[in-house]
């Protein structure tokens, strides 16, 4: 359920009993919610609600409510709002984006996909690298007509191929290409899933397992973080990246293998997930600064240029390899660590009581 408290900002205190906003969404598996207030339209709250399991069947049911993002006026709620059967859909086939954003400028919604595990085709395991995760986009909350909005992003057939060459009977498929899994027959294969569903609008490395999205003030970049991998032989991603925007879509193709800009990454990703950073959470404060945690290590990290200066109003650039930083740093040391043309300070830890 989606809960909701009147507020003093001035005491920092709830003035009221919980108020239920959105109901009807339990789940077994991805138990979260992601919610969203719009920027642009004032009084719509967006609220993702993944999947209840790696391959969930009910999810092909657009009436189940599964694996769907959706948005709701909250601006005078009576009673609550159902979530199945209720609200404005603006995607469903979304197996379990955890990570949404409104471009500060166009006013688009983005979400981050985290993509199927242990998948197979036509009996092969392609799993190690194969789907690729997902940056989709859902249109516009003020009446911009977008022709895929409310539409089906492919979940639980259809999927965005990353390695290509791993995929047996890979046809013409490129990378963000949509493609099935399982056994394919007349009703499973590539072509109902072009035919029939969404693509990405950028794909990345499997398993990356993206958590958070957020934009700069004006647009031009959106940081993302990578919480890494747990189904990988060699472990993978546990990284915060950069992807670059213009005129409020990515710079790069749908195509692109090389849209995401590593920012920050670990010295040594053999030793994840049990001894490394995990980015999760992402926030800017009132100085441009970028803040992201760690759950792994519980730890904050502060994200700045090399100067000091604040990323808000900086650009990411794929000149130079970025440098890992350490994967623990201890509580009472506080480092500072090119990373690129960015400045990494860590060893703030928070404590959950």
């Amino acid at each position: 359920m989606v809960f909701g408290w009147a507020y003093d900002a001035g005491s920092q205190k709830n003035t009221s009993l919980p108020t239920i906003l959105v109901s009807n969404m339990s789940n077994s598996d991805h138990t979260t919610r992601t919610l969203l207030l719009s920027q642009k339209v004032p009084g719509l709250l967006l609220v993702s609600r993944g999947s209840t399991s790696n391959i969930d069947f009910m999810a092909e049911d657009i009436t189940s409510g599964h694996s769907q993002i959706k948005a709701f006026n909250i601006s005078h709620v009576t009673q609550p709002y159902d979530f199945s059967n209720s609200g404005t859909l603006l995607g469903w086939g979304l197996r379990n984006s955890v990570g949404v954003a409104e471009h500060p400028k166009t006013g688009g919604i983005f979400s981050i996909e985290n993509s199927a595990d242990d998948v197979e085709r036509d009996g092969v395991d392609i799993h190690q690298n194969n789907p690729g995760e997902e940056l989709n986009f859902h249109g516009y909350l003020n009446g911009t007509k977008y022709y895929a909005q409310g539409q089906n992003y492919g979940y639980p057939t259809c999927f965005s191929a990353w390695n290509v060459s791993e995929i047996p009977d890979n046809g013409n498929l490129t990378v963000g290409s949509t493609f099935a899994i399982g056994n394919m027959n007349a009703t499973v294969n590539d072509t109902v899933c072009d035919d029939s569903t969404i693509p990405a609008r950028l794909t990345f490395q499997a398993h990356w397992a993206p958590l958070d999205i957020k934009f700069n003030s004006n647009g031009t970049t959106a940081w993302i973080t990578s919480h890494g991998s747990w189904d990988r032989t060699e472990p993978t991603g546990y990284l915060l990246y950069a992807v670059d925007f213009k005129n409020g879509q990515p710079s790069e193709p749908a195509n692109s293998s090389t849209a995401a800009i590593p920012i920050v990454s670990n010295q040594d990703d053999s030793v994840c997930p049990d001894s490394c950073f995990r980015p999760v959470g992402l926030a800017w404060d009132s100085k441009g600064r970028l803040f992201m945690s760690s759950d792994s290590t519980g730890e904050i990290y502060v994200i700045t240029t090399s100067e000091g200066l604040p990323v808000n109003n900086a650009t990411p650039t794929t000149a130079g390899a970025p440098v890992a930083t350490s994967s623990k740093a201890a509580a009472a040391n506080v480092r500072v660590q090119e990373v690129g043309l960015w400045t990494l300070i860590a060893g703030v830890t928070f404590w959950i009581i």
